[in-house]
Formats: structure tokens, sequence, C-alpha cells
């Protein structure tokens, strides 16, 4: 019997299997509106030949003695219609099974990925292409699309980039150059953050020693705030989408001197604190933004490769800081810390638990226990989540059939997911509470700015699925 193919999984997707429960499953979804009800042939079609170009998605997860693995399989994805609520579980122990689903919904196409396969910017070129050859199927001749020249999808996909860059035997060759090198492309990539604003890449681990507020408190000293609310009853997702100009939003952001990435958080903490219910006395909002480190480190590995930055915003009672002030202190703390020396400090952080010796030869049932409980202590420090996955990108021979594209995650807490399509930014709310009062107010803010915002929900507690219903 010939071996199979296996690779160790990443750094960063080892917590991703520790953390996960059944309100957040470490699962994100992509999805794209188009032209015309789904027609399944074509889409199965079309995942069956991109299927074919993505070795990385053709793993299953299997557990060691000491560490977790990934495993070439012989399995073939299925498309399905949309049955389950939104980032539904996809990783069972005890079933062999593929780590992504693809679904449909009348004129919706879904991707599910489990967070330990990949992170948002390797399953973006996998949604990219299965939606470029399903419009190809459907509606054009293969030979009307011009293929992408660029073959970094399909080439060194399952490459350990955190191994590459960041492991102690590694390090000798991360010279002072190659760092200086990495320094100048960072200040030269600061001229246009406003348009492509960072790329943040989603993420679920909120571990940080280096939390800071707007006043340079100390962590204890800081009384950071947690939201409560009233979890639905089975544990779905309440998802809320915002559609609205991109041209328009970073014309605002430009308007501060701040990033579209920046102005969008300061709008989300301060819809947070506006909306909590004690206003007296001290608050620290802190939110946890994810950083896909392809921008700093040259890597086509479609697997795991980001960072998490985390800023924060102290409301004093007696002084309520102006919105321009919030702005450059968000501002201050994301450039601080996505530059190349504190990300290699930060990194190296994890990896030196990865190699500690004692770690090491821990089995991994413990290893888990220990990463459970560490990202239960670290989620205490964190108030909400966002992450930016970028612009999508599509053929030109593609781009009329595609009415909108969308991209959200299982959320422990609240949060928001930003991706844009042409002039077409969606934001994509998720939350484990029925309340909806944050949300409001976040558009309530973008509205009082002249920003028109289309809206829309799903249904979560028993009387809303009842009216869907009749």
């Amino acid at each position: 019997m010939e071996k199979r193919k296996w690779v160790r999984l990443d750094n960063a997707s080892n917590i991703f299997l520790a953390a996960k429960n059944n309100v957040d499953t470490k699962v994100f979804r992509l999805s794209a509106e188009l032209k015309g009800d789904i027609n399944p042939r074509h889409l199965q079609r079309a995942l069956d030949r991109v299927y074919e170009q993505y070795a990385l998605y053709h793993s299953v997860l299997r557990r060691g003695i000491f560490w977790y693995y990934l495993e070439e399989s012989e399995l073939r994805p299925v498309i399905r219609p949309e049955t389950t609520s939104p980032c539904a579980t996809i990783y069972h122990f005890d079933r062999k099974e593929l780590l992504f689903r693809v679904l449909y919904h009348k004129n919706r196409v879904h991707l599910e990925v489990f967070h330990a396969l990949s992170d948002g910017t390797g399953a973006l070129w996998f949604f990219e292409d299965l939606i470029s050859e399903y419009v190809s199927f459907k509606y054009l001749e293969p030979s009307d699309i011009e293929k992408n020249p660029d073959q970094k999808r399909i080439t060194n996909q399952s490459e350990d980039s955190f191994a590459r860059y960041f492991r102690k035997s590694r390090q000798k060759n991360f010279t002072k150059a190659t760092l200086s090198a990495l320094e100048k492309i960072y200040l030269d990539r600061e001229a246009d953050r406003e348009i492509k604003s960072n790329k943040l890449e989603l993420s679920t681990d909120d571990t940080t020693n280096e939390l800071e507020t707007n006043r340079g408190k100390n962590k204890k000293e800081q009384h950071i705030y947690r939201i409560k609310g009233t979890r639905t009853p089975d544990n779905r997702m309440r998802v809320i989408e915002l559609e609205l100009s991109l041209k328009k939003i970073i014309e605002l952001a430009k308007q501060y001197n701040v990033s579209l990435t920046v102005y969008l958080i300061a709008l989300y903490i301060i819809a947070v604190y506006q909306t909590k219910e004690e206003k007296s006395g001290k608050a620290t909002v802190t939110i946890s933004v994810p950083v896909n480190l392809r921008q700093f480190f040259p890597s086509s590995s479609a697997r795991n490769f980001f960072t998490t930055t985390h800023l924060a915003i102290t409301f004093e009672n007696e002084r309520e800081l102006d919105l321009a002030e919030i702005y450059q202190e968000l501002s201050r703390q994301l450039k601080a810390q996505t530059s190349p020396t504190y990300l290699e400090k930060r990194v190296n952080r994890f990896i030196s638990f990865e190699l500690n010796p004692f770690i090491r030869v821990t089995v991994r049932p413990l290893k888990d226990l220990i990463l459970k409980l560490i990202n239960l202590s670290n989620n205490r420090n964190v108030t909400v989540a966002m992450s930016n996955l970028g612009k999508a990108n599509f053929p030109t021979e593609v781009l009329p059939y595609i009415q909108g594209i969308y991209f959200h995650t299982s959320a422990i807490r609240p949060q928001f997911c930003m991706i844009s399509h042409e002039d077409c930014l969606t934001l994509s709310f998720t939350t484990p509470f029925i309340e909806t009062d944050i949300q409001k107010k976040f558009v309530e803010l973008l509205t009082e700015q002249s920003i028109e915002v289309i809206v829309g929900t799903n249904r979560v507690t028993k009387e809303e699925l009842e009216s869907q219903i009749k």
C-alpha cells in the first residue's frame, strides 16, 4: 500500500482545534451572490476542476500522540444545498472527512472552511477560482476567460510559512539585512494603506501580552468591557450583512487621514461603548485584529499564515474621547503592531511555545487542555473582533455575473468581517447573541455620515423562524 503524504499542522492551527466548541466552530464562510439561480451540475463540475488544482484541500485531519497532522485523502467533495445554519461544525474527531464544504441556496454559493486547514487568504484563492469556473461553465466558453498568469495559487500551497520564516532552526538566516528589507516594504505600503488596508486576516487566537490602551496603562489597571447577551436557542449565529459604497467610505477615512480599516474599527468601538448599559466609571473596549503575514514575508502558502494585533480605547466618564482622537490613537497602535520587528517578536513567542522541550514531549490531549485554558484566559481580554479580507478579484469576463461577495466567521463574541468587490464593500456582523443593539448603532453612525447602507439579516429566534415558514 502506498504511504499517504502528510504534514504537521502549522503554528496557528493547533489553537483552533483546542478552542473550537459548539458556539465557536472555528469555521468561516465566503459567499457569492450570482446572476440567476445556481445550477448544481455546473457548480459540481467547477468544484471538481478546482479541487484538482488545490492539493491542500484533499487533506483530512488526523490525531497523533503528540500533535495533529494533515493527511492526503482520496475523498471527493460533493456540493450540497444549504440546510444547516451558517458555519456549522465541519471537523468531527471521530470521522474521516474533508475540512471544507461547498453549499448553494437560490443564487448564492457558499464555501465554508475549517480554520485549521486554511486562513482567509488561502480560502479566497480557492473561492475566486471556483466562482470563475462556475460562471465559465454556465455562461461562457472556457476560452473566453483569460487565465491568471500568476501561479501562486497552485504552487507551494502546503508550505508551513511559520516554519520557514520563524522556527528557531531557521532564525539564523533571518539577518538584519532581511529585516531591513522588510521594514522598507512596510514603509512603502503605508502610502496606499487606505486602499489596501492591510488585508487583515481572520483569527480567533486572542493571545496577547502587550495589550495597550490609549493612555498607555498597564493591563492589570484596565477595566476591559465584556459584552453579555441572550444566546440563540440552538447556538445559531446571528448574521447581519451591510452593503455600502467602497469609494464613499474610503473618502470619509481620508478626511481623518486614516485607513479604511481604522475608520470602521473606530465606529465599531464607539457603537459598542454607546450601547453599553452602564457608562459610568472607566471602561476599555478592546478589539482583536488579525494581520496577513504574506504582506511582509513572500509566501504562496494557502495554509494559515497570520498573527493578531490587539487595539484598545479607554473611555472615562469625566472625559470622552472625540472621534478624531480615537481615529489617530487606533492608527498609531495598528502601525506600531504591524511593523516587521514587532510581528517577528510576537510570532516567535508562539513558536517558542511549540518548540519548548517539555511541550514537545507532552501528549496531545494535555497540549489541547493547556491551549484551551490559555485561550479561555485570553478571551477575557478581548471585547470584540474584526477581520478584513481585502478585495476579491475575478477575471473581467466574470464580473457581470457577480452581484455580491460576502465573508463572515463563527463567533464567540460580537465581531464583523469585511470584504470588497468592485465598488461594493460588504460588512458581515456575526454574534452568538439575539440582541442587535451594537449593529443598529453602527448603522446609525454610518448614516449620520450620509452613507447609504443596505441591511440584511438571518432569523435566529423561534418566532423569527416560524414567521419565515409562514
